[in-house]
């Protein structure tokens, strides 16, 4: 808990005290881990591996929302238990690791400590940032370069530099990345195999090989 930059301003003895209300819990790839429906509201932080957040839309519908990673926190970050907004979390990886609060917990918590809950106010301010400049970016971008920029920032973020190449572990299939950039899975699948056609990318199952990030 400690290593985590949103709990860096509480004290050994306020960081004992957060280990008690803590939840930690161990899943599998596939495991479905929360849902914004459940009777008692939660708070996760991913310690290990990625997850992703499925929204479900009046009709059934299924979209990636939200791509959780190492260091994330997710769950009724608002907290607000009335969410109306149907989602889950799933995870992506072979095994995650995820430390959870009650919401009433960590409310609480925030009460006793104004720093932190300071801290949770900018920390929940830039996640609703990004999520808002993704929205921008699907409206006033055209598929291909939406492609570009989500391996782009993917790279970024998990990528492992090798020489002039970018080694990213792939977690997510076809289908997930054209969830997630709002297209057909078909046209995520013809873009790829173009980028792999110009030299730009080599995609496998396990890894994705970004050969010069600067022609994304």
């Amino acid at each position: 808990m400690r290593d985590h930059k949103l709990f860096r301003t509480l004290s050994y003895s306020q960081i004992k005290q957060l280990c008690i209300i803590t939840g930690f819990k161990k899943a599998s790839k596939g495991e479905i881990i929360y849902f914004s429906s459940s009777d008692v509201p939660r708070i996760f932080l991913l310690k290990k591996g990625n997850i992703k957040i499925v929204a479900v839309d009046d009709n059934g519908n299924e979209n990636i929302k939200d791509i959780i990673q190492k260091g994330d926190l997710f769950g009724e970050l608002t907290l607000e238990s009335d969410n109306k907004n149907e989602e889950y979390a799933k995870v992506l990886s072979d095994d995650v690791a995820i430390c959870s609060f009650l919401m009433s917990d960590f409310e609480d918590l925030l009460l006793r400590n104004p720093t932190l809950a300071l801290s949770y106010t900018k920390f929940v301010g830039l996640k609703m940032k990004r999520i808002k400049n993704s929205y921008s970016n699907l409206i006033s971008k055209d598929a291909k370069t939406r492609l570009y920029q989500f391996l782009k920032d993917w790279a970024e973020k998990e990528g492992t530099a090798n020489g002039n190449s970018i080694i990213i572990e792939n977690y997510l299939t076809q289908s997930d990345i054209a969830q997630i950039i709002c297209t057909s899975r078909q046209t995520a699948t013809q873009l790829l195999n173009e980028m792999e056609t110009n030299h730009i990318l080599s995609y496998k199952r396990k890894e994705i090989v970004i050969h010069d990030i600067t022609k994304l």
